[in-house]
């Protein structure tokens, strides 16, 4: 009965942080969209309210997996977490980084295609998609079977292949920054990067903006390996909003 409770204060706690940390990032974006680009969400207070109700019910289907997955860590060690900063090489670290998003970012490609089948669109994903343009508070806005479908890639992740908890935050990190300032409503990576070389497998809010004006291809979350392996790379957007 202590481990029950433990495990659901654990997932309580956790769906508790994944909704704060997405008010925090996705607030602190829309106020830097205030800023830079002044009267770009002008008239979209209803489909903001919406993007933050669907976002915070994402919040909880993200949350009980993770809980799940700190329980186990604390109480039990099932996981590859590991704390000791010498327990692997440090070349491990930013490879572990990688391959946690290398590993996420192909189940994101296939489910994200997969969503856009006619049956599955109406379903769900339409959800997403009616947030038109998109806007900094849209990156968890899905219904609740989509976000189930992306909820427990990281933890089944955390099972099979070590990693440390600082690099564990790392992949967190950079997976709620992209997530938001790929919807936001303009490009905040500059030119160089966008147009250069990296852009050229990176995915930034240039490319993820061809997938919501064209409502196919440009699947992917991170990186655009996928979508150019099976033709579905769209290239860049042309909205108004390029980088600087």
């Amino acid at each position: 009965m202590d481990s029950l409770r433990v495990l659901i204060m654990s997932a309580a706690a956790m769906t508790a942080i994944v909704g704060i940390r997405y008010l925090l990032v996705s607030g602190a974006f829309a106020w830097a969209t205030r800023v830079r680009e002044p009267g770009l969400y002008t008239g979209l207070d209803k489909q903001i309210k919406s993007e933050i109700k669907w976002s915070l019910a994402s919040a909880a289907i993200y949350g009980i997996p993770a809980g799940i997955v700190a329980w186990g860590w604390d109480s039990l060690g099932w996981t590859q977490i590991y704390r000791d900063i010498d327990a692997l090489p440090l070349w491990y670290l930013p490879v572990s980084v990688f391959v946690y998003l290398l590993a996420h970012d192909t189940w994101f490609y296939w489910t994200h295609r997969l969503m856009h089948r006619p049956f599955w669109f109406k379903a769900a994903h339409a959800v997403h998609h009616e947030s038109r343009p998109p806007t900094a508070w849209a990156a968890m806005a899905f219904h609740p079977w989509e976000a189930l479908s992306g909820a427990f890639v990281i933890p089944a992740l955390v099972f099979i292949i070590p990693v440390h908890v600082g690099a564990l935050g790392a992949v967190l990190a950079i997976m709620t920054i992209m997530g938001v300032t790929n919807h936001m409503g303009w490009e905040c990576f500059p030119k160089f990067i966008v147009n250069g070389k990296l852009g050229q497998w990176l995915i930034t809010a240039t490319h993820h903006q061809k997938h919501h004006d064209a409502y196919r291809g440009n699947y992917g979350l991170y990186f655009r390996f996928w979508d150019k392996m099976c033709g579905t790379d769209l290239g860049l957007g042309s909205w108004n909003h390029r980088p600087r």
